[in-house]
């Protein structure tokens, strides 16, 4: 049974209790403790049940490796499910409850399961859930879906009542661990002048060093450790970053880091999470190693644990997980363990060593302890049902005959170390297999590259394979050397570490190492998901011999912990069973996070009103005080009319474009998307993008442009102005801003990256104002221009800038209306007393402010597209068209393969027409056009399909566009629509229109080119 020690706990404060409960049962703990800690303390060994057989689980280490003590934490709005209970910090009032059981967690009817394992094999899934067919639905689904997940998933009523925040930083060095490898690379940086973030997930600095009785510099590891940490407090260079995990590593040197400001100290005002978003030069891995378990029968039962976790719960917290111990090994690091136990007054029953010899300093210790130590043993069994009773001893190199029974209540074991190599894998690093120690490595001559093809990881201390003390702080100090010389600097040398000698160890993948198939069903390499050695064998029998395949087939290492424990040892019994060396089976793939981060962390303060943040132009409030009608445009409202009193919106929108059309209208384009494109390839790379030519574009003039996807689909459409000759002004939809901007960063950093081309989203810097109709001209005339707007002087599609009205502006000759219209824009700043010039100028004109509704009903006028309305996704420039915007010149644009396809050149496609209804209705929007018979499902055969429709006042009569079946060859042609109306006999009612032009009104654009 696990205890509290009457002595001991270096990092928790004795003379306090706090007081939390577990599965509603109160318990009292020390500040400082863990939950995992704490309940031991409490005798709690329980904390949880696996997976698949619900096996009883206890804790089996002590930080982010743990796969067992997942617990649910906080009620109500504040509960969270999946914690772990090893990095949990007790706080006064915890309430934590226990996961994957019912009724109880002693006593849990899922435990019927591990009766039954024959029937639940590794796979056994995609074997058991075909047949019968419809038993799918109503059989196997629910109880898939009853039985998946581990935690309960917080209740959809409440929401989270904490909030989160997000940074950016730009340093040089970012260090991830805070152990002694990661603090003396901070030291070495931050004395040569370096910009560093230290990082370190747990609570507290050191790492393992003080735990081992490391030696720095002739001092406890833990003096040196505290003289450090104030040494780097002391820089103001350096950022020290407590609670903080170095989630990933990505390309052009960008971390993210994941910190916990209030999970310990909830209630307070700081957030709860912290999300940071670095950019470094370079990145050092300091994250030390993890204990790999041994594989024998029974390794999974509570009582049983890694011998390093072990000796953390002795040290740092005082607790013993139990009073007589066995400890299993392969390796002489254990023995420290067995060592640390005595020095607490625990007895050790035996250290069990796998190895045939074993004569290390450490070995000679515990033997002069009086220890017994057996060499060439291994574990045959462990007894008890709940926790442990005994040990059956065998000898490693046999099938498991017992030679003994060893009575015990705690196991430690110790199956070696594995540099946790995350962070180097994330963006590539490659591997190496090092015999010695038996782990994979990084390699040096493969490190992971930035965007100038330079290695930027670099792993230090354990997790570069150094693991003895002196070789942890000098490979350190060696390593950030290599980052120093880049800066001009070099490294000091490296403190004198001391630590007792080890002798090699021994692999161990299977204990005993030839166990027959019952005892190989009962040793677990993956504790959360119940993954056996023979899980993994049964896997190479059946032909996965990828690591990839095994995985999936098996759920190794695809529980909460991602394999820290688990992926080693699975990967060496997969080698095995394959007769393969492990380094040709390679290793399954790294990605981030290391450990999870919260939702509430990747949102930031993105929720509630701030979820989606209303863009606003300059001329909103001008909007809002006339009565604007509002509608969402992305991340934009915008006008969709302006209503006067006692006038419905059809009426206003009907007002508005009469007024334009007759007189002067103004709209606020403020939202278009305004793109800069500047560089020595900024012509070639918008050729690319377009489908017709920008290159050839002259200064002063625009060009109307369209851009596809990959696939050769209409993505945007807009008007590009060249600014001079290396610089473009790209104009896109209002919604596609944000989204082009991404797509031309997309191309510009994954394939063209040695383009010589900038771009910058101008969207908010600058007011755009549509000033349109026949008296468009007059207005700014009135308001005095120092350049020329004559149409001989500025004609359409051209631009000029200069002063309008004593305003800084950009008018540019371009037409959404058909009427005369200038676009001018004027900076974000003088955009509403622009406006504002512009109504008082306008007035004698009947100066009339429109909304987006009037804009679209006189761009379908006019025959214009909408991108939203006439594309969906699935329509190309060709279906509209377009053939005249796009090239014949290029040899290529994005899309232009795609549309050679097939079924892109199928003549069959539905094409663009316009359609008026023979009684001058409104045809409804999205209505097909009907066809003789019906499909395969009995529904209708439709022949085309209405992409925009309006009433026109210009005309007087319903107007439409649509895509239709060889629509263009139809002219003159009636063809029947759908409606959702019946009529007395219930069938469906129809409406019929003729296939027109989609241009209705002037066509030879008279009214635009004056």
């Amino acid at each position: 049974m696990s205890i509290r020690l009457a002595t001991g706990g270096r990092l928790i404060d004795r003379s306090r209790k706090i007081g939390f409960s577990f599965n509603g049962k109160r318990m009292s703990a020390h500040p400082g403790d863990t939950l995992a800690a704490a309940l031991m303390a409490n005798g709690q060994m329980i904390m949880g049940r696996s997976f698949k057989y619900h096996r009883p689980r206890g804790v089996v280490a002590s930080g982010a490796e743990e796969p067992n003590a997942l617990v649910n934490l906080g009620m109500g709005a504040r509960h969270e499910p999946n914690q772990r209970a090893t990095l949990t910090e007790v706080f006064d009032g915890l309430q934590a409850t226990s996961q994957n059981h019912w009724p109880s967690l002693n006593w849990d009817i899922g435990e019927v399961n591990a009766l039954i394992p024959r029937l639940l094999p590794a796979g056994f899934y995609y074997k058991t859930f075909i047949h019968p067919r419809p038993f799918w639905k109503h059989v196997f689904e629910p109880f898939i879906r009853q039985s998946a997940g581990l935690g309960r998933a917080p209740d959809p009523k409440h929401s989270d009542p904490d909030r989160y925040e997000q940074f950016y930083a730009h340093v040089d060095l970012v260090v991830a661990g805070g152990g002694i490898a990661g603090l003396q690379a901070a030291l070495e940086a931050g004395r040569a002048g370096l910009r560093v973030i230290l990082c370190e997930q747990s609570a507290h600095w050191g790492g393992r060093a003080p735990v081992d009785g490391v030696e720095i510099d002739g001092q406890p590891a833990e003096a040196w450790v505290a003289a450090a940490v104030q040494t780097l407090g002391q820089m103001p260079n350096v950022d020290l970053r407590l609670r903080t995990m170095a989630a990933g590593v990505y390309d052009h040197g960008y971390v993210i880091a994941y910190e916990r400001l209030a999970d310990h100290a909830p209630g307070s005002d700081a957030p709860r999470h912290r999300l940071w978003r670095i950019r470094t030069g370079r990145v050092i891995a300091a994250t030390g190693a993890l204990e790999r378990p041994l594989s024998f029968a029974g390794n999974d039962k509570p009582g049983v644990m890694l011998a390093a976790a072990m000796r953390d719960y002795v040290v740092n917290w005082g607790v013993a997980p139990g009073q007589r111990t066995v400890v299993v090994t392969n390796n002489d690091d254990a023995y420290r363990t067995a060592l640390a136990l005595v020095a607490a007054g625990l007895e050790v029953a035996c250290i069990v060593d796998a190895r045939a010899e074993a004569d290390g300093p450490l070995v000679q210790e515990a033997r002069a302890r009086g220890l017994r130590v057996l060499t060439g043993m291994g574990i045959a069994n462990v007894k008890g049902l709940r926790g442990v009773v005994a040990v059956q001893l065998c000898a490693q190199d046999g099938k498991g005959e017992v030679i003994e029974d060893v009575v015990c209540d705690a196991v430690a074991m110790s199956g070696g170390w594995s540099p946790v190599v995350h962070l180097w894998s994330h963006c590539g690093g490659k591997l190496i297999w090092e015999r010695d120690g038996a782990f994979f490595r990084p390699d040096h001559d493969r490190p992971p590259t930035d965007q100038n093809g330079q290695g930027f990881v670099i792993c230090a201390g354990a997790a570069d394979g150094a693991l003895l003390a002196a070789d942890t702080i000098a490979n350190a100090t060696t390593s950030v050397g290599k980052v120093l010389v880049e800066h001009g600097k070099a490294a000091g040398s490296a403190p004198m570490a001391g630590s007792a000698a080890e002798a090699p160890m021994q692999p161990v993948w299977v204990m005993p190492a030839a166990a027959e198939v019952k005892k190989r069903a009962k040793m677990w390499l993956d504790f959360q998901n119940d993954v056996k050695v023979s899980d993994v064998q049964l896997a190479a029998r059946e032909g996965y011999e990828s690591v990839e395949h095994t995985k999936r087939y098996t759920t190794l290492g695809m529980a909460t912990d991602q394999g820290k424990l688990s992926n080693i040892n699975g990967l060496a019994v997969l080698a095995q069973a394959l007769d393969e060396d492990i380094p040709r089976v390679g290793t399954t793939t790294f990605r981030p996070p290391y450990t999870p981060i919260s939702m509430g962390a990747i949102g930031g303060e993105a929720r509630g009103a701030i979820f989606q943040p209303l863009r606003r132009t300059p001329i909103q409030d001008w909007h809002d005080a006339n009565g604007a009608h509002w509608e969402p445009v992305g991340y934009w409202r915008r006008p969709y009319c302006f209503p006067k009193k006692g006038e419905s919106h059809r009426d206003a929108v009907n007002r508005e474009i009469l007024a334009t059309r007759n007189g002067l209208g103004l709209l606020d384009a403020s939202t278009l998307g305004k793109i800069i494109v500047k560089g020595p390839d900024a012509g070639r790379f918008l050729d690319m993008l377009y489908t017709n030519m920008m290159s050839s574009l002259a200064p002063g003039k625009c060009r109307y442009g369209l851009m596809c996807s990959e696939n050769g689909f209409l993505m945007d459409d807009g008007v590009v102005a060249r600014l001079s000759d290396d610089t473009f002004l790209v104009h896109t939809t209002t919604g596609g801003a944000d989204r082009i901007h991404a797509h031309m960063e997309d191309w510009l950093q994954c394939e063209w990256w040695d383009w010589q081309v900038y771009t910058a989203n101008v969207t908010e810097q600058w007011a755009q104002i549509a000033v349109v109709g026949p008296k468009a001209r007059a207005v700014l005339e009135k308001l005095g221009a120092d350049f020329d707007l004559s149409n001989d002087a500025l004609p359409f599609m051209g631009w000029a800038e200069g002063r309008i009205g004593g305003f800084d502006a950009r008018a540019f000759r371009i037409s959404f209306s058909g009427e005369l219209s200038f676009e001018v824009a004027v900076p974000a700043a003088q955009g509403r007393a622009f406006w504002d010039a512009l109504l008082t100028a306008g007035a004698e004109f009947g100066a009339t402010p429109y909304g987006t509704e009037a804009l679209h009903v006189m761009r379908a006028e006019k025959g214009f597209i909408m991108i939203g309305d006439e594309t969906d996704g699935t329509v190309i420039p060709q279906d509209l068209g377009l053939d005249w915007a796009i090239s014949k010149k290029k040899s290529d644009y994005l899309g232009k393969r795609a549309q050679e396809r097939a079924h892109m050149r199928d003549p069959n496609r539905w094409k663009l027409v316009g359609l008026e209804t023979l009684d001058g209705s409104v045809l409804p929007d999205g209505c097909y056009a009907l066809a003789e018979g019906l499909n395969a499902n009995g529904q209708r055969n439709t022949q085309g399909r209405v992409t925009s429709t309006y009433f026109s006042p210009t005309l007087g009569r319903g107007i439409a566009m649509g895509l239709v079946l060889h629509g263009p060859d139809r002219m003159g042609e009636v063809i029947a629509f759908n409606t959702t109306k019946k009529d007395a006999k219930g069938e469906m009612r129809t409406i019929k229109a003729r296939i027109v032009s989609p241009v209705f009104f002037d066509p030879a654009g008279e009214k635009q080119n004056v």
